[in-house]
């Protein structure tokens, strides 16, 4: 059995955006479990590397090269890119130089995000209980759990999640994840499952920031007329990242969709949050990763809207042409008032100018004597 060594779990951005990534030192061998339907970078610095798998699961079989599987891409630089990975593609990746030496081999464990178990401990929920495993020994099936991630919000009330992961120890050996353990072995047990925790948190803000992307807006987004529900998927949006939705600027949160309070919305548990269902009306929705504000959703609106508007607009040019009708007239009684009083008094002075004497002409007078 393998020994574990240390994985370095970090942010990368290769040219087609941001994924998040590990890393194994060159020339050795480590042991993750991840979660299915989360894209993951495997990290190889050896350009032009040839990537072989052999996953665990289902028939034997032995390294094949990968150049024919759908999400899975080599990067320029040697990395591998795995988009939604399933847990059916649990098992060994190899990478290999130019030469045809390996650079470093992972043994993933992509567990059933589907079946993930999610509590709440401001709620008194529970994670799951150790059990046993009764293969051929006792075997114990227990969950490993990560560190905290980043609280969601700063300077306000906020949330953190940690992941947990399926593991199987045999007495006196090394524990496994729990599918590179089984392998083709069939086992069911509620047991096996992958887990989310969540609590509250409340720290400061800092401006120390990793992603350091400018938001974008997605407009005129619709309910569906039959499911009266839509998805909202948030990029960069991922279970290894601190993910926080607002509705109309109030926060969403797992504690009120854990308790039962909110049924307007849905956080994904199978994301981590990415996607959001909304049941009624439709809102303006921000999200943020890493307390950084990455995409607005604006919803369209619907004809009713659009016709009320309309009509509100259409009352507003009618009263603003009225308005500017009664001011043209008062402008024109105005003009057609000086006019006359103009026109009074040119004829009140030619009058005058007709029956005053010429300057310079005196009147003949006649005195009538009796």
């Amino acid at each position: 059995m393998p020994p574990m060594l240390w994985l370095l779990l970090n942010f990368a951005a290769p040219a087609l955006g941001f994924y998040f990534s590990i890393s194994c030192p060159s020339g050795k061998q480590c042991q993750q479990a991840l979660l299915s339907g989360n894209d993951i970078l495997l990290y190889c610095n050896s350009s032009g590397a040839h990537w072989y798998y052999l996953f665990t699961q289902g028939k034997k079989g032995r390294l094949a090269s990968l150049t024919n599987i759908s999400n899975m891409e080599i990067m320029p630089e040697g990395s591998l890119l795995i988009k939604d990975p399933s847990p059916s593609q649990t098992g060994l990746y190899h990478c290999w130089n130019k030469n045809g030496r390996q650079v470093v081999q992972y043994e993933i464990d992509f567990q059933d995000v589907s079946t993930l178990h999610v509590t709440h401990k401001d709620l008194g929920q529970r994670p799951l209980q150790n059990e046993t495993l009764h293969l051929g020994s006792k075997e114990l099936i227990f969950t490993r759990w990560e560190p905290w991630q980043d609280c969601n919000r700063c300077k306000e009330p906020g949330e953190r999640k940690r992941l947990g992961y399926c593991y199987i120890q045999e007495p006196l050996e090394e524990a496994m994840p729990c599918w590179l353990y089984l392998g083709e072995v069939l086992v069911w047990s509620s047991r096996l499952r992958p887990e989310l925790q969540v609590e509250a948190c409340h720290v400061q803000c800092t401006n120390n920031t990793q992603l350091r992307v400018d938001y974008v807006i997605f407009d005129n987004f619709r309910l569906d007329e039959e499911t009266e529900f839509v998805w909202l998927d948030c990029p960069l949006g991922s279970m290894y990242r601190s993910l926080n939705w607002h509705a109309n600027d109030i926060p969403l949160t797992w504690e009120s969709q854990l308790s039962g309070r909110d049924f307007t919305t849905f956080l994904d548990p199978s994301t981590g949050g990415r996607q959001q269902l909304r049941v009624f009306q439709p809102a303006i929705y921000k999200c943020f990763v890493q307390q950084e504000l990455v995409a607005q959703f604006n919803p369209a609106a619907s004809p009713e809207t659009l016709e009320a508007q309309w009509r509100e607009n259409d009352a507003q040019w009618r009263e603003a042409r009225n308005a500017l009708q009664g001011r043209a007239d008062s402008v024109l009684k105005g003009l057609k008032l000086v006019l006359l009083v103009g026109t009074v008094l040119a004829l009140l002075g030619a009058l005058l100018k007709f029956m005053r004497p010429s300057p310079g002409k005196r009147s003949k007078q006649v005195l009538v004597v009796k």
